[in-house]
């Protein structure tokens, strides 16, 4: 079975795959890009290799690290140095959920036990991680600050996590690896997550609109993520949570004027006649600037002031600025707080969404 402890792991049989793999070779690398592979690649000696190594990064809890080269090769003392690290069982950056489903491709073309059992307790550990009102942290188990444990929508963290639990509890391949146990609790824990979504909508003149980075994990309130990422509505991860919403196969009124309303919002928020370009200034830096387009496509900024929706920038220093001149060239360089997220979203997702769903009209 697969070890559930990094010492384990260890003494399992697999220490091969934490070193270099005698022939080797890799033509795919770590990424977003492994989950989108032709089918036949899965089933490949590069595939079970590279899904072996990914075993021997699962901690535990059941999670996997994030911002890590899981086809990377790792000694012994580094894993165990891994394992102890603030990275190691989180959601975020498409930690654990990425994993899972490469492993659950692999098991389709490839059968193998231990693949079944790693994507199992991963199951597992998202269930663990929710909170009993729904949300998911960033970070589980609980690092004790308020930034990796409150609910977070950051960087589509508990969209993921409900989009993998949701196609766990449809028991369709590739994720029909656990019992009927444990697709229960998926489909419970998918209801719950629902319930804190619809929750969590910031409601303003009556009309819901969209979400925070953030939310508090007991008050359900806007939060404070980092010290550039105020109580605000997001321009970005809303997109995200809207496009789960609309993944349900039979969506409640409620959730239908949840995405009705978010959609609307969106429409609203748009920034039009301004595009954003890479400059290079004289002392040879290239940083990011808004600049006027009447023909440039819709933007969207990553924060809007909550009750003026005005688009909001902070460096880090925590201060409120409405012109995006005058954040820092250190956060302009290195932080999108703009992006063109919702534009497919209200060109062709949602009306196709309503079409499908019989919806017509206003």
């Amino acid at each position: 079975m697969v070890p559930t402890t990094f010492a384990a792991t260890l003494t399992a049989g697999i220490v091969g795959v934490l070193t270099a793999t005698p022939g080797w070779t890799q033509s795919v690398r770590w990424g977003s890009q492994v989950l989108r592979q032709p089918t036949g690649w899965y089933g490949s000696a590069e595939a079970r290799a590279a899904a072996d190594r990914v075993l021997v990064y699962q901690s535990e809890h059941g999670a996997w690290p994030k911002n890590t080269d899981l086809f990377a090769p790792i000694e012994p003392a580094e894993l165990k140095k891994l394992g102890t690290s603030g990275r190691a069982n989180t959601i975020d950056n498409g930690a654990t959920t990425r994993p899972m489903r490469f492993l659950a491709l692999v098991h389709r073309s490839a059968p193998d036990e231990r693949y079944r059992i790693a994507f199992a307790r991963g199951v597992n550990y998202l269930l663990r991680s929710q909170y009993a009102n729904g949300g998911f942290p960033q970070s589980f188990p609980l690092r004790g600050d308020a930034y990796h444990s409150q609910i977070t929508y950051n960087d589509g963290v508990m969209a993921r996590a409900l989009a993998l639990l949701h196609e766990v509890a449809r028991g369709q391949a590739p994720y029909d690896l656990v019992d009927d146990e444990l697709r229960n609790r998926a489909a419970e824990a998918v209801e719950r997550g629902i319930d804190c979504i619809l929750k969590t909508q910031i409601v303003q003149d009556g009309w819901p609109t969209a979400w925070c980075a953030q939310h508090d994990k007991s008050t359900l309130e806007p939060a404070w993520a980092r010290a550039y990422e105020p109580p605000s509505l997001s321009g970005g991860e809303s997109v995200g949570i809207v496009r789960f919403l609309m993944s349900l196969e039979e969506p409640t009124p409620e959730v239908v004027a949840a995405i009705d309303g978010a959609v609307t919002w969106f429409q609203s928020a748009a920034i039009r006649g301004v595009r954003q370009d890479r400059i290079r200034r004289d002392d040879g830096r290239t940083e990011r600037v808004l600049v006027s387009d009447p023909d440039a496509p819709l933007l969207w900024a990553r924060f809007y002031e909550l009750g003026t929706n005005r688009p909001l920038y902070l460096d880090r220093d925590s201060v409120f600025r409405y012109d995006y001149d005058e954040i820092s060239y250190e956060r302009r360089s290195g932080y999108s707080y703009h992006g063109t997220w919702a534009a497919s979203l209200l060109e062709t997702e949602y009306p196709a969404w309503r079409e499908t769903h019989g919806l017509h009209g206003p």
